[in-house]
């Protein structure tokens, strides 16, 4: 029987279950994060997202520990774009679109320095990574297959940015059933209101996409369901 643990959520308490339970890790890429990238070649303000690193780190920790499945995406394109619809490559600063030269390498192209995750919260061994071509980490990837083979029905959903990729991918979970947990701290918008919105807009109408709480209350619900012998072990 799966070991399970509440977490005072919004709008109502989240029952999370270990073996039930991964946690996607969105985009939390350095041409979205680092200063120079691409995210503030855009004009936007950097900080706002690196915020969301140091708590992001705790609960990865945290997961891991517990011996729930972590999850990293990555948004980018192969690098001849025939995988990036024309309208896609249009739009951005005229400057600076997908697959120019950046200061990290060719913008969010994979095998490119900028396309891969900061170092803060790089994946470890036997951690799965999907690259997207999409917002939405079910699009043209291999996540409900994955998520299917392991009997998954619930994500605690982090990364960038909340109101694009981090909402895009929540609805899609949501419509193919998956409980999903969005922690307010681990995701990020460049703009505040949109932050805030965007977590309303999961929780409004009694949960309409899922439930939000923040690491505070998520990590000693993840320490529950890890038992005195993996404590023991991790040291």
């Amino acid at each position: 029987m799966s070991a399970t643990a509440e977490i005072p959520a919004e709008p109502s308490p989240f029952t999370l279950a270990a073996d039930r339970t991964a946690l996607i890790v969105i985009d939390m890429q350095r041409d979205f994060l680092l200063p120079g990238g691409f995210g503030e070649s855009l004009g936007n303000d950097v900080d706002q997202l690196a915020r969301v690193v140091p708590p992001l780190a705790a609960l990865i920790g945290a997961a891991r520990d517990a011996g729930v499945m972590v999850i990293h995406t990555r948004e980018g394109h192969r690098p001849d774009l025939s995988d990036c619809p024309p309208a896609k490559l249009r739009r951005g600063a005229p400057s600076k679109r997908i697959g120019d030269e950046g200061k990290y390498g060719r913008i969010l192209i994979r095998g490119e320095y900028g396309h891969d995750i900061v170092d803060e919260l790089a994946p470890v061994a036997g951690e799965v990574v999907i690259d997207k071509p999409g917002k939405g980490a079910f699009y043209a990837t291999e996540l409900s297959e994955l998520l299917t083979a392991a009997g998954i029905t619930q994500l605690l959903v982090t990364g960038v940015t909340t109101e694009v990729c981090v909402h895009t991918t929540t609805r899609e979970a949501n419509d193919r059933g998956y409980e999903c947990l969005v922690v307010s701290d681990c995701v990020g918008s460049y703009f505040p209101e949109f932050q805030r919105v965007g977590l309303e807009m999961i929780k409004a109408q009694g949960g309409i996409f899922g439930w939000v709480a923040d690491s505070a209350v998520v990590i000693p619900a993840l320490t529950q369901l890890t038992t005195p012998a993996d404590r023991e072990e991790a040291r």
